[in-house]
């Protein structure tokens, strides 16, 4: 499905602002505070962010690349993402947070005893929360996307 946008609006402003007005608001607060307020590193962070986005498939997600201060993940970065269980330029965390991406939005229920281990062993609990927090956010909003043909039509800030 493709959302009518008004000639001159912007894509995103006009279906998360306009049309919601009591709900869009938050979400985009909601989007934006996993940003904002990460304690994540960038590799972890942008392996999760990244392998949802690719399973969403959201074209604007794909695009994206997480800057802080300046740094962002180096050049084929993605691709490594998407090769995780292989991949040798992903470290321990990394590519648990790729896993985790992954099982989150295909097998939920398939998050076992053994997995658990391993992120508890890498991660504490808290940054667990904060990064299931980050994937239900990616997951939900990289989708509500590209269902509705928003993905295809924003345009990233400096492009």
């Amino acid at each position: 499905m493709e959302i009518d946008v008004p000639e001159g609006k912007d894509p995103i402003e006009y279906v998360w602002g306009d049309m919601v007005p009591g709900i869009g608001p938050a979400a985009a607060d909601f989007s934006l505070a996993v940003y904002a307020h990460t304690t994540l590193g960038l590799r972890e962070f942008e392996a999760a962010r990244l392998r949802i986005a690719q399973l969403n498939g959201c074209l604007f997600c794909l695009d994206w690349r997480t800057d802080r201060d300046g740094e962002k993940v180096e050049e084929g970065f993605a691709g490594a993402v998407e090769a995780w269980r292989t991949a040798d330029s992903l470290d321990g965390r990394t590519r648990l947070a790729a896993e985790y991406a992954e099982r989150y939005a295909l097998d939920h229920h398939g998050l076992d005893e053994e997995f658990w281990e391993r992120m508890t062993g890498s991660y504490s609990q808290g940054e667990i929360v904060e990064l299931t927090m980050c994937l239900g956010s990616w997951l939900a909003f990289g989708r509500l996307n590209r269902v509705l043909g928003l993905d295809a039509r924003c345009v990233l800030p400096g492009h």
